[in-house]
């Protein structure tokens, strides 16, 4: 029963995708096909844990954080190569990886621009500067208590992470504007 309702439910983000962002940017762009129109493909969160490798309660706590805020229990990621200068060996754990596609990802980007962006203090936007190569957006959070499901009084450790919104389109215009349509706040 409980399945059969999971399928049945579409975010709200998506629904709004499919009914006004689509005809709005085939108009703006002159797209022939719905097809042709960019969509995000994936939203990857990353948290850098340099502590992780000594104490492993902390990277517990941090992952505990990153699986509460995306709903997905992270990959933790390992050094691939030793560095002495840094104390850091060779498959010691060094961050948390999670890859968000579908309608979780269309969720978690609700949340990000509706709940936890505007909890960000004197915010005024990201600049677009963090588009990179392939049109994909890149930005870097500050600490992870801005997100409402995170307990302020049970973190142990305030943590940053890195956010990247791979879109399917190659052209910053097209991919900038699909983000601002989904509600992302750009910098005026």
């Amino acid at each position: 029963m409980k399945t059969e309702e999971a399928k049945a439910y579409t975010p709200r983000l998506m629904t709004r995708y499919r009914k006004e962002i689509v005809p709005a940017m085939m108009k703006e762009f002159g797209f022939k096909n719905q097809n042709q129109v960019p969509r995000l493909e994936k939203i990857v969160l990353n948290m850098g844990v340099k502590e992780g490798a000594v104490d492993i309660k902390i990277m517990d706590a941090v992952s505990g954080d990153l699986a509460t805020i995306t709903g997905q229990k992270p990959i933790v990621t390992r050094a691939r190569k030793s560095i002495s200068a840094f104390k850091l060996r060779e498959g010691s754990p060094i961050g948390l990886k999670v890859t968000l596609r579908g309608p979780r990802m269309y969720e978690f980007f609700d949340r990000l621009t509706n709940v936890a962006i505007p909890r960000i203090r004197d915010f005024r936007g990201f600049p677009d500067s963090g588009f990179d190569g392939e049109a994909n957006l890149n930005i870097g959070l500050i600490e992870q208590i801005i997100f409402p499901e995170v307990e302020f009084d049970k973190i142990k450790k305030i943590q940053g992470m890195n956010i990247a919104f791979v879109t399917t389109t190659g052209k910053k215009a097209e991919a900038r504007r699909l983000l601002e349509y989904l509600g992302f706040p750009f910098k005026k």
